[in-house]
Protein backbone atom coordinates (compact mmCIF):
# COMPACT_ATOMS: atom_id res chain seq x y z
CA UNK A 1 0.00 0.00 0.00
CA UNK A 2 0.64 3.69 -0.16
CA UNK A 3 2.28 5.34 2.58
CA UNK A 4 -0.74 7.89 2.46
CA UNK A 5 -2.87 4.83 3.30
CA UNK A 6 -1.23 3.50 5.91
CA UNK A 7 -1.00 6.45 7.66
CA UNK A 8 -5.14 6.62 7.19
CA UNK A 9 -5.01 3.35 9.02
CA UNK A 10 -3.02 4.81 11.70
CA UNK A 11 -5.03 7.56 12.57
CA UNK A 12 -7.84 5.03 11.91
CA UNK A 13 -6.85 2.65 14.74
CA UNK A 14 -5.64 5.34 16.95
CA UNK A 15 -9.67 6.05 17.55
CA UNK A 16 -10.24 8.99 14.98
CA UNK A 17 -13.84 9.16 13.54
CA UNK A 18 -13.47 12.74 12.71
CA UNK A 19 -11.13 15.33 11.11
CA UNK A 20 -11.58 19.02 10.55
CA UNK A 21 -9.37 21.11 7.69
CA UNK A 22 -9.36 21.78 3.41
CA UNK A 23 -8.07 19.92 1.30
CA UNK A 24 -5.14 21.15 -0.55
CA UNK A 25 -1.96 18.92 -2.52
CA UNK A 26 -0.16 18.27 0.63
CA UNK A 27 -3.18 16.23 2.32
CA UNK A 28 -5.83 15.58 -0.65
CA UNK A 29 -4.79 11.59 -0.33
CA UNK A 30 -4.57 10.95 3.10
CA UNK A 31 -8.41 12.61 3.31
CA UNK A 32 -9.28 10.56 0.57
CA UNK A 33 -7.99 7.35 2.01
CA UNK A 34 -9.26 8.49 6.04
CA UNK A 35 -13.14 8.93 3.76
CA UNK A 36 -12.66 5.03 2.72
CA UNK A 37 -12.18 3.99 6.14
CA UNK A 38 -15.17 5.89 7.52
CA UNK A 39 -13.93 8.68 9.20
CA UNK A 40 -15.71 11.65 8.70
CA UNK A 41 -13.98 14.44 6.81
CA UNK A 42 -15.59 18.01 7.53
CA UNK A 43 -14.47 20.07 4.74
CA UNK A 44 -14.21 23.88 6.46
CA UNK A 45 -13.49 27.30 4.95
CA UNK A 46 -10.21 28.52 7.03
CA UNK A 47 -7.62 26.30 8.23
CA UNK A 48 -7.33 27.97 11.52
CA UNK A 49 -11.14 27.47 11.87
CA UNK A 50 -10.44 23.65 10.99
CA UNK A 51 -8.21 23.46 14.30
CA UNK A 52 -10.63 25.22 15.74
CA UNK A 53 -12.86 22.63 15.57
CA UNK A 54 -10.20 20.18 16.57
CA UNK A 55 -9.77 22.24 19.58
CA UNK A 56 -13.27 22.28 20.43
CA UNK A 57 -13.36 18.48 20.32
CA UNK A 58 -10.39 17.92 22.57
CA UNK A 59 -11.85 20.54 24.94
CA UNK A 60 -14.80 18.39 25.31
CA UNK A 61 -14.22 14.74 25.15
CA UNK A 62 -10.32 15.33 26.38
CA UNK A 63 -8.78 13.08 23.53
CA UNK A 64 -7.12 13.85 20.64
CA UNK A 65 -8.41 16.03 17.71
CA UNK A 66 -7.46 15.98 14.27
CA UNK A 67 -7.38 19.09 11.96
CA UNK A 68 -5.68 18.87 8.92
CA UNK A 69 -3.93 21.52 6.22
CA UNK A 70 -1.74 21.59 3.01
CA UNK A 71 1.80 22.23 3.07
CA UNK A 72 3.00 25.99 3.05
CA UNK A 73 0.29 28.63 2.89
CA UNK A 74 -2.12 25.70 4.61
CA UNK A 75 -0.22 25.24 7.81
CA UNK A 76 0.76 29.30 8.31
CA UNK A 77 -3.33 29.85 8.10
CA UNK A 78 -3.07 27.86 11.21
CA UNK A 79 -1.03 30.30 13.38
CA UNK A 80 -3.38 31.77 16.32
CA UNK A 81 -5.40 28.86 16.45
CA UNK A 82 -2.30 26.66 17.82
CA UNK A 83 -1.45 29.34 20.35
CA UNK A 84 -4.73 29.54 21.15
CA UNK A 85 -4.96 24.86 21.62
CA UNK A 86 -1.63 24.97 23.39
CA UNK A 87 -2.29 27.45 25.62
CA UNK A 88 -5.78 25.65 26.58
CA UNK A 89 -3.83 22.28 27.10
CA UNK A 90 -5.87 21.07 24.10
CA UNK A 91 -4.58 17.32 22.79
CA UNK A 92 -4.15 17.60 19.26
CA UNK A 93 -2.83 15.98 16.12
CA UNK A 94 -2.68 18.26 13.22
CA UNK A 95 -1.32 16.18 9.55
CA UNK A 96 0.77 18.57 7.73
CA UNK A 97 1.21 18.17 4.15
CA UNK A 98 4.95 19.29 3.30
CA UNK A 99 7.23 20.35 0.06
CA UNK A 100 8.35 17.31 -1.58
CA UNK A 101 11.82 16.48 -0.50
CA UNK A 102 13.19 16.71 -3.45
CA UNK A 103 12.58 20.20 -4.64
CA UNK A 104 14.00 23.10 -2.78
CA UNK A 105 12.46 25.64 -4.69
CA UNK A 106 9.02 24.79 -4.57
CA UNK A 107 6.44 27.53 -4.69
CA UNK A 108 4.98 25.91 -0.60
CA UNK A 109 8.50 25.07 0.74
CA UNK A 110 8.22 26.68 4.41
CA UNK A 111 10.01 25.26 7.53
CA UNK A 112 7.06 23.28 9.56
CA UNK A 113 9.19 22.87 12.60
CA UNK A 114 10.24 26.46 13.14
CA UNK A 115 6.98 27.24 12.16
CA UNK A 116 5.15 25.05 14.75
CA UNK A 117 7.66 26.03 17.61
CA UNK A 118 7.15 29.47 17.05
CA UNK A 119 3.13 28.71 17.36
CA UNK A 120 3.93 26.64 20.74
CA UNK A 121 3.15 23.40 19.28
CA UNK A 122 5.13 20.24 19.06
CA UNK A 123 6.29 18.72 15.96
CA UNK A 124 7.03 15.39 14.08
CA UNK A 125 8.21 15.13 10.64
CA UNK A 126 8.14 11.56 8.23
CA UNK A 127 11.69 11.39 6.42
CA UNK A 128 10.86 8.07 5.40
CA UNK A 129 7.68 5.48 4.05
CA UNK A 130 9.12 2.35 6.41
CA UNK A 131 8.83 5.59 9.28
CA UNK A 132 4.90 6.26 8.99
CA UNK A 133 3.73 3.67 11.81
CA UNK A 134 6.23 5.44 14.61
CA UNK A 135 5.68 9.14 13.70
CA UNK A 136 1.66 8.77 13.90
CA UNK A 137 2.23 7.13 16.87
CA UNK A 138 4.60 9.43 18.36
CA UNK A 139 2.38 12.53 17.39
CA UNK A 140 -0.93 10.94 19.44
CA UNK A 141 1.49 10.09 22.24
CA UNK A 142 3.12 13.60 22.72
CA UNK A 143 -0.39 14.95 21.88
CA UNK A 144 -1.79 12.52 24.94
CA UNK A 145 1.01 13.08 27.53
CA UNK A 146 2.00 16.77 26.48
CA UNK A 147 -1.68 18.21 26.35
CA UNK A 148 -0.73 20.40 23.20
CA UNK A 149 -1.44 20.36 19.62
CA UNK A 150 1.63 17.99 17.36
CA UNK A 151 2.15 19.29 14.09
CA UNK A 152 2.93 16.07 12.09
CA UNK A 153 4.64 17.12 8.82
CA UNK A 154 4.20 14.69 6.10
CA UNK A 155 6.08 15.55 2.97
CA UNK A 156 3.84 14.71 -0.74
CA UNK A 157 6.58 12.99 -2.46
CA UNK A 158 7.29 10.04 0.71
CA UNK A 159 3.15 10.13 0.88
CA UNK A 160 3.16 8.55 -2.82
CA UNK A 161 6.06 5.84 -1.83
CA UNK A 162 5.08 2.15 -0.88
CA UNK A 163 4.85 1.06 2.38
CA UNK A 164 6.27 -2.29 2.47
CA UNK A 165 5.53 -3.11 5.72
CA UNK A 166 1.54 -4.77 6.98
CA UNK A 167 2.18 -5.54 10.43
CA UNK A 168 -0.99 -4.75 12.69
CA UNK A 169 -0.89 -0.50 13.98
CA UNK A 170 0.17 -0.25 17.76
CA UNK A 171 -1.31 2.42 19.03
CA UNK A 172 -0.18 5.01 21.09
CA UNK A 173 -2.55 4.04 23.94
CA UNK A 174 -0.65 0.96 24.42
CA UNK A 175 1.98 3.21 25.31
CA UNK A 176 0.21 4.85 28.26
CA UNK A 177 0.11 4.13 32.07
CA UNK A 178 -3.48 2.98 32.40
CA UNK A 179 -5.75 3.21 36.27
CA UNK A 180 -5.91 6.48 37.54
CA UNK A 181 -2.71 7.52 39.62
CA UNK A 182 -2.64 7.09 43.41
CA UNK A 183 -1.65 9.80 45.87
CA UNK A 184 1.30 9.33 47.84
CA UNK A 185 0.89 8.56 51.38
CA UNK A 186 3.09 10.88 53.23
CA UNK A 187 2.01 13.84 50.78
CA UNK A 188 -1.61 12.89 51.88
CA UNK A 189 -1.17 13.01 55.75
CA UNK A 190 1.09 16.79 55.20
CA UNK A 191 -2.46 17.97 52.94
CA UNK A 192 -4.74 16.76 56.04
CA UNK A 193 -2.28 18.11 58.49
CA UNK A 194 -2.63 21.87 57.19
CA UNK A 195 -6.65 21.32 56.30
CA UNK A 196 -7.02 20.08 59.58
CA UNK A 197 -5.48 23.28 61.19
CA UNK A 198 -7.72 25.56 58.81
CA UNK A 199 -10.93 27.35 60.22
CA UNK A 200 -12.23 28.32 56.25
CA UNK A 201 -11.08 26.11 53.97
CA UNK A 202 -11.96 26.59 50.33
CA UNK A 203 -11.99 23.76 47.42
CA UNK A 204 -11.30 25.24 43.90
CA UNK A 205 -12.34 22.93 41.44
CA UNK A 206 -11.00 22.95 37.84
CA UNK A 207 -11.45 20.85 34.05
CA UNK A 208 -9.12 17.89 35.84
CA UNK A 209 -11.94 17.57 38.46
CA UNK A 210 -14.72 17.41 36.18
CA UNK A 211 -12.43 15.07 33.68
CA UNK A 212 -11.98 12.69 36.51
CA UNK A 213 -15.26 12.30 37.92
CA UNK A 214 -14.35 13.87 41.14
CA UNK A 215 -17.72 16.01 41.60
CA UNK A 216 -18.92 13.10 44.35
CA UNK A 217 -15.72 13.26 46.24
CA UNK A 218 -15.18 16.76 46.56
CA UNK A 219 -19.06 17.02 47.46
CA UNK A 220 -18.32 14.86 50.57
CA UNK A 221 -15.11 16.09 51.32
CA UNK A 222 -16.42 19.92 51.59
CA UNK A 223 -19.17 18.78 54.01
CA UNK A 224 -16.30 17.17 56.43
CA UNK A 225 -14.20 20.31 56.17
CA UNK A 226 -17.16 22.65 56.04
CA UNK A 227 -15.70 24.01 52.90
CA UNK A 228 -16.88 27.00 50.07
CA UNK A 229 -16.98 25.17 46.60
CA UNK A 230 -16.00 27.70 43.88
CA UNK A 231 -14.37 26.47 40.30
CA UNK A 232 -12.15 27.56 38.02
CA UNK A 233 -13.39 29.59 34.84
CA UNK A 234 -12.88 26.56 32.62
CA UNK A 235 -14.95 24.32 35.00
CA UNK A 236 -17.78 26.98 35.40
CA UNK A 237 -21.29 26.24 37.26
CA UNK A 238 -19.61 22.65 37.82
CA UNK A 239 -21.11 21.60 41.61
CA UNK A 240 -23.20 24.40 41.74
CA UNK A 241 -26.34 22.84 43.28
CA UNK A 242 -24.49 22.78 46.38
CA UNK A 243 -25.73 26.00 48.84
CA UNK A 244 -22.17 26.75 49.34
CA UNK A 245 -21.10 27.47 45.95
CA UNK A 246 -19.24 30.63 45.46
CA UNK A 247 -19.05 30.68 41.90
CA UNK A 248 -15.60 31.22 39.56
CA UNK A 249 -12.41 32.05 41.56
CA UNK A 250 -11.12 35.28 40.03
CA UNK A 251 -12.29 38.31 38.63
CA UNK A 252 -15.61 37.05 37.89
CA UNK A 253 -15.98 36.33 41.13
CA UNK A 254 -19.23 38.39 43.37
CA UNK A 255 -18.53 41.11 45.44
CA UNK A 256 -19.83 38.61 48.15
CA UNK A 257 -17.71 35.89 46.99
CA UNK A 258 -14.83 37.65 46.89
CA UNK A 259 -15.42 38.61 50.76
CA UNK A 260 -15.79 35.17 52.07
CA UNK A 261 -12.39 33.84 49.94
CA UNK A 262 -10.13 36.52 51.96
CA UNK A 263 -11.34 35.37 55.05
CA UNK A 264 -10.15 31.41 53.82
CA UNK A 265 -6.81 30.15 55.45
CA UNK A 266 -7.01 27.15 53.76
CA UNK A 267 -7.35 26.06 49.45
CA UNK A 268 -7.66 23.32 48.48
CA UNK A 269 -6.91 22.89 44.42
CA UNK A 270 -8.46 19.82 42.95
CA UNK A 271 -7.50 19.64 39.26
CA UNK A 272 -7.45 23.64 38.36
CA UNK A 273 -3.88 25.84 38.22
CA UNK A 274 -4.55 27.97 40.75
CA UNK A 275 -3.16 30.63 38.07
CA UNK A 276 -2.88 34.43 38.22
CA UNK A 277 -6.61 34.17 36.83
CA UNK A 278 -7.94 31.70 39.64
CA UNK A 279 -5.70 33.36 42.52
CA UNK A 280 -6.30 37.09 40.76
CA UNK A 281 -2.38 36.94 41.64
CA UNK A 282 -3.05 35.92 45.58
CA UNK A 283 -5.22 38.77 46.06
CA UNK A 284 -8.46 36.74 47.04
CA UNK A 285 -6.70 34.70 49.42
CA UNK A 286 -4.15 37.00 50.86
CA UNK A 287 -3.85 34.25 54.25
CA UNK A 288 -4.27 31.06 52.92
CA UNK A 289 -2.24 28.02 53.17
CA UNK A 290 -2.41 26.21 49.42
CA UNK A 291 -2.90 21.93 49.11
CA UNK A 292 -2.51 21.60 45.04
CA UNK A 293 -4.12 17.98 43.61
CA UNK A 294 -3.27 17.59 40.03
CA UNK A 295 -1.83 14.49 37.91
CA UNK A 296 1.00 16.54 36.24
CA UNK A 297 4.32 16.08 38.15
CA UNK A 298 4.43 19.39 39.86
CA UNK A 299 3.46 22.74 38.54
CA UNK A 300 3.71 26.16 40.14
CA UNK A 301 1.13 28.45 41.18
CA UNK A 302 0.53 31.75 40.43
CA UNK A 303 4.04 33.84 40.73
CA UNK A 304 5.65 30.90 40.37
CA UNK A 305 5.40 29.92 43.55
CA UNK A 306 4.92 26.63 44.53
CA UNK A 307 1.44 25.22 47.13
CA UNK A 308 2.53 24.31 50.19
CA UNK A 309 1.71 20.85 49.78
CA UNK A 310 1.53 19.01 46.25
CA UNK A 311 -0.38 16.06 45.93
CA UNK A 312 0.46 14.37 42.96
CA UNK A 313 -2.50 12.53 41.81
CA UNK A 314 -6.03 11.81 39.36
CA UNK A 315 -8.02 14.34 41.14
CA UNK A 316 -10.76 11.81 41.95
CA UNK A 317 -8.21 9.37 43.63
CA UNK A 318 -6.55 12.18 45.22
CA UNK A 319 -9.76 13.79 47.06
CA UNK A 320 -11.14 10.17 47.94
CA UNK A 321 -7.93 9.53 49.56
CA UNK A 322 -7.68 12.78 51.83
CA UNK A 323 -10.97 11.93 52.61
CA UNK A 324 -10.25 9.13 53.83
CA UNK A 325 -7.50 10.09 55.89
CA UNK A 326 -9.94 12.70 57.43
CA UNK A 327 -12.22 10.58 58.29
CA UNK A 328 -9.56 8.25 60.12
CA UNK A 329 -8.37 11.67 62.03
CA UNK A 330 -11.95 11.56 62.48
CA UNK A 331 -12.06 15.42 61.52
CA UNK A 332 -14.52 17.22 61.01
CA UNK A 333 -15.25 21.64 60.74
CA UNK A 334 -17.95 23.26 60.59
CA UNK A 335 -16.06 26.35 58.56
CA UNK A 336 -18.01 28.15 56.00
CA UNK A 337 -21.33 26.04 56.73
CA UNK A 338 -23.38 27.93 58.63
CA UNK A 339 -26.95 29.57 58.26
CA UNK A 340 -25.39 33.35 57.64
CA UNK A 341 -23.18 32.22 54.68
CA UNK A 342 -25.65 30.30 53.17
CA UNK A 343 -27.63 33.17 52.75
CA UNK A 344 -25.21 35.73 51.68
CA UNK A 345 -24.66 33.10 49.00
CA UNK A 346 -28.61 33.45 47.61
CA UNK A 347 -28.48 34.66 44.01
CA UNK A 348 -24.94 36.43 45.49
CA UNK A 349 -24.12 36.71 41.73
CA UNK A 350 -26.48 39.71 40.68
CA UNK A 351 -25.94 43.15 39.31
CA UNK A 352 -28.24 45.70 40.41
CA UNK A 353 -26.60 48.64 38.93
CA UNK A 354 -28.33 50.77 36.37
CA UNK A 355 -27.14 52.42 32.74
CA UNK A 356 -29.15 53.84 30.61
CA UNK A 357 -29.34 51.88 27.76
CA UNK A 358 -28.69 53.03 23.57
CA UNK A 359 -31.74 53.39 21.72
CA UNK A 360 -33.32 49.92 19.78
CA UNK A 361 -31.31 47.77 22.00
CA UNK A 362 -31.64 45.77 25.60
CA UNK A 363 -29.64 45.16 28.45
CA UNK A 364 -26.91 42.68 27.94
CA UNK A 365 -27.50 41.40 31.22
CA UNK A 366 -31.17 40.77 31.14
CA UNK A 367 -30.59 38.75 27.84
CA UNK A 368 -27.88 36.40 29.41
CA UNK A 369 -30.73 36.09 32.42
CA UNK A 370 -33.28 35.45 30.06
CA UNK A 371 -31.13 32.91 27.74
CA UNK A 372 -30.47 31.05 31.02
CA UNK A 373 -33.99 30.67 32.23
CA UNK A 374 -35.00 30.26 28.98
CA UNK A 375 -32.52 27.00 27.59
CA UNK A 376 -33.35 23.69 28.83
CA UNK A 377 -30.50 22.00 30.55
CA UNK A 378 -29.40 20.00 28.57
CA UNK A 379 -28.05 22.02 26.45
CA UNK A 380 -24.45 22.96 26.42
CA UNK A 381 -23.21 26.49 26.49
CA UNK A 382 -20.24 28.42 25.08
CA UNK A 383 -19.01 31.98 25.93
CA UNK A 384 -16.95 33.72 23.69
CA UNK A 385 -14.54 36.74 24.80
CA UNK A 386 -14.66 40.14 25.01
CA UNK A 387 -17.18 42.21 27.02
CA UNK A 388 -19.93 39.62 26.64
CA UNK A 389 -17.99 36.94 28.07
CA UNK A 390 -17.68 39.14 31.57
CA UNK A 391 -21.30 39.59 31.75
CA UNK A 392 -22.37 35.87 31.04
CA UNK A 393 -19.20 34.40 32.99
CA UNK A 394 -20.86 36.12 36.23
CA UNK A 395 -24.74 36.18 35.49
CA UNK A 396 -25.45 32.50 34.04
CA UNK A 397 -25.31 29.90 36.77
CA UNK A 398 -27.54 26.89 35.81
CA UNK A 399 -25.48 23.65 35.28
CA UNK A 400 -25.27 22.42 32.14
CA UNK A 401 -23.53 19.01 30.50
CA UNK A 402 -21.16 20.93 28.47
CA UNK A 403 -19.83 24.76 29.39
CA UNK A 404 -16.45 25.98 27.13
CA UNK A 405 -15.48 29.48 28.15
CA UNK A 406 -12.33 31.27 25.71
CA UNK A 407 -9.59 33.01 27.40
CA UNK A 408 -6.77 31.06 26.46
CA UNK A 409 -4.48 33.34 24.32
CA UNK A 410 -7.04 36.42 24.77
CA UNK A 411 -8.02 36.42 20.70
CA UNK A 412 -11.46 37.01 19.27
CA UNK A 413 -12.88 34.73 16.80
CA UNK A 414 -11.88 31.36 18.19
CA UNK A 415 -15.10 29.79 20.01
CA UNK A 416 -17.59 29.35 17.12
CA UNK A 417 -15.06 26.74 15.61
CA UNK A 418 -15.21 25.03 18.83
CA UNK A 419 -18.25 25.38 19.32
CA UNK A 420 -18.55 23.05 15.92
CA UNK A 421 -16.08 20.98 16.68
CA UNK A 422 -18.14 20.23 20.38
CA UNK A 423 -21.43 19.67 18.38
CA UNK A 424 -19.22 16.95 16.35
CA UNK A 425 -17.64 15.28 19.29
CA UNK A 426 -21.22 14.72 21.09
CA UNK A 427 -22.67 13.20 18.13
CA UNK A 428 -24.55 16.28 17.45
CA UNK A 429 -26.34 17.17 20.86
CA UNK A 430 -27.87 21.06 20.66
CA UNK A 431 -25.70 23.56 21.34
CA UNK A 432 -25.98 27.37 22.23
CA UNK A 433 -22.72 29.66 21.33
CA UNK A 434 -23.35 32.98 22.75
CA UNK A 435 -20.27 35.70 21.05
CA UNK A 436 -20.16 39.21 20.10
CA UNK A 437 -19.76 40.96 16.88
CA UNK A 438 -16.95 41.49 16.27
CA UNK A 439 -15.58 38.42 17.01
CA UNK A 440 -18.32 36.43 15.18
CA UNK A 441 -17.59 38.13 12.07
CA UNK A 442 -13.76 37.02 12.06
CA UNK A 443 -15.25 33.23 11.14
CA UNK A 444 -18.58 34.05 10.26
CA UNK A 445 -17.65 31.92 7.08
CA UNK A 446 -17.87 28.86 9.02
CA UNK A 447 -21.72 29.15 9.79
CA UNK A 448 -21.79 27.76 6.55
CA UNK A 449 -20.00 24.77 7.24
CA UNK A 450 -22.62 24.66 10.19
CA UNK A 451 -25.32 25.23 8.20
CA UNK A 452 -23.56 22.14 4.99
CA UNK A 453 -23.05 19.32 8.11
CA UNK A 454 -26.54 20.49 9.29
CA UNK A 455 -25.60 21.26 13.06
CA UNK A 456 -27.83 22.00 15.88
CA UNK A 457 -26.42 25.32 16.53
CA UNK A 458 -27.82 28.78 18.13
CA UNK A 459 -25.53 31.51 17.83
CA UNK A 460 -26.27 34.63 19.76
CA UNK A 461 -24.69 37.60 18.77
CA UNK A 462 -24.38 40.07 21.51
CA UNK A 463 -23.80 43.03 18.78
CA UNK A 464 -23.19 45.93 20.21
CA UNK A 465 -21.89 47.30 17.04
CA UNK A 466 -18.30 47.90 18.60
CA UNK A 467 -14.99 46.30 19.66
CA UNK A 468 -16.28 46.26 23.57
CA UNK A 469 -13.05 46.37 25.53
CA UNK A 470 -11.75 48.97 23.54
CA UNK A 471 -14.55 50.87 23.58
CA UNK A 472 -14.46 50.89 27.17
CA UNK A 473 -11.12 51.66 27.26
CA UNK A 474 -11.11 54.48 25.33
CA UNK A 475 -13.72 55.67 26.94
CA UNK A 476 -12.25 55.74 30.50
CA UNK A 477 -9.67 56.85 29.36
CA UNK A 478 -11.42 60.44 28.22
CA UNK A 479 -10.84 59.43 24.27
CA UNK A 480 -12.87 59.26 21.56
CA UNK A 481 -14.66 55.66 21.65
CA UNK A 482 -16.48 56.30 18.47
CA UNK A 483 -13.56 55.13 16.73
CA UNK A 484 -14.00 51.47 18.38
CA UNK A 485 -17.42 51.36 16.65
CA UNK A 486 -18.18 49.31 13.94
CA UNK A 487 -21.55 48.51 11.86
CA UNK A 488 -22.84 45.44 11.34
CA UNK A 489 -24.71 44.13 8.86
CA UNK A 490 -28.56 42.42 9.85
CA UNK A 491 -26.76 39.10 10.90
CA UNK A 492 -30.22 36.97 10.77
CA UNK A 493 -30.06 37.81 7.18
CA UNK A 494 -27.37 36.78 6.56
CA UNK A 495 -27.59 33.14 8.57
CA UNK A 496 -30.28 32.88 6.17
CA UNK A 497 -29.00 33.73 3.24
CA UNK A 498 -26.28 31.23 4.34
CA UNK A 499 -29.13 28.49 4.31
CA UNK A 500 -29.37 28.60 7.76
CA UNK A 501 -32.67 30.11 9.91
CA UNK A 502 -31.60 33.56 11.58
CA UNK A 503 -33.69 36.50 13.35
CA UNK A 504 -33.06 40.24 14.20
CA UNK A 505 -33.89 40.79 18.51
CA UNK A 506 -33.98 44.80 19.82
CA UNK A 507 -35.85 43.45 22.63
CA UNK A 508 -36.18 40.77 25.07
CA UNK A 509 -39.34 39.21 23.79
CA UNK A 510 -38.04 38.88 20.38
CA UNK A 511 -35.19 37.17 22.06
CA UNK A 512 -36.95 34.76 23.55
CA UNK A 513 -39.74 33.56 20.78
CA UNK A 514 -36.54 33.25 18.82
CA UNK A 515 -34.72 31.05 21.74
CA UNK A 516 -37.79 28.95 22.05
CA UNK A 517 -38.28 28.55 17.71
CA UNK A 518 -34.93 26.87 18.01
CA UNK A 519 -35.13 24.65 21.10
CA UNK A 520 -38.57 23.12 19.38
CA UNK A 521 -36.44 22.67 16.43
CA UNK A 522 -32.59 22.54 17.03
CA UNK A 523 -30.83 23.40 13.54
CA UNK A 524 -28.12 26.00 12.42
CA UNK A 525 -29.24 29.49 13.89
CA UNK A 526 -28.26 33.04 14.48
CA UNK A 527 -30.22 35.59 16.57
CA UNK A 528 -28.51 39.24 16.41
CA UNK A 529 -29.33 40.20 19.55
CA UNK A 530 -28.85 44.50 19.66
CA UNK A 531 -27.32 44.92 23.07
CA UNK A 532 -26.38 48.37 24.45
CA UNK A 533 -22.81 49.15 24.43
CA UNK A 534 -23.37 51.43 27.77
CA UNK A 535 -23.37 48.53 30.06
CA UNK A 536 -20.01 48.07 31.88
CA UNK A 537 -19.38 44.55 33.03
CA UNK A 538 -18.45 44.49 37.08
CA UNK A 539 -14.66 43.09 35.67
CA UNK A 540 -14.41 46.11 33.63
CA UNK A 541 -15.50 48.51 36.80
CA UNK A 542 -12.90 46.79 38.81
CA UNK A 543 -10.29 47.31 36.63
CA UNK A 544 -11.00 50.34 35.41
CA UNK A 545 -13.02 52.78 37.63
CA UNK A 546 -12.07 50.91 41.43
CA UNK A 547 -15.82 49.99 41.40
CA UNK A 548 -17.32 47.44 42.31
CA UNK A 549 -21.31 47.79 42.25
Amino acid sequence: MKVCERLAHAFKEEGVTATFGIMGDGNIYWLAELHKLGVKVHEVRHEGAGLGMADGWARTTNMPGVATATSGPGVTQLATALVTASRGGSPLVVFCGESPTDDDEHNQRLDQGRFAAACEAGYVRLATAEGADEAVRRAFYLARTESRPILLSVPTDIQEQTHEYDEPYLSSSALLTTGMLQPDAQALERAADIIVASKKPVIIVGRGAKWSGAGVAVLQLGERIGALIATSLLAKTFLNDCAYHAGISGNYASRVAIGLFQESDCVIGVGASLNRYTTEHGYLYPNARYVQIDCRSHITMSGMKAAHCYVRADARAGVEALERVLACRKHRSTGYRTPEVKAQLVRHWEDRAEFPLDPGTVDPRQACLALDEILPEHIGLVSGTGMIANISNMLMHRQRPLALASHFFSCIGQMLPAAMGAIVATGSQPLVLLEGDASLMMHLAEFETAVRYRMPLLVVVMNNEALGPEYCKLGMKKMDAGIATISTPDLGAVAAVMGGRGKLARTIDQLRAAVLEWVADPGPMMIDLRVSRTVLPIPYRRIYYGKDE
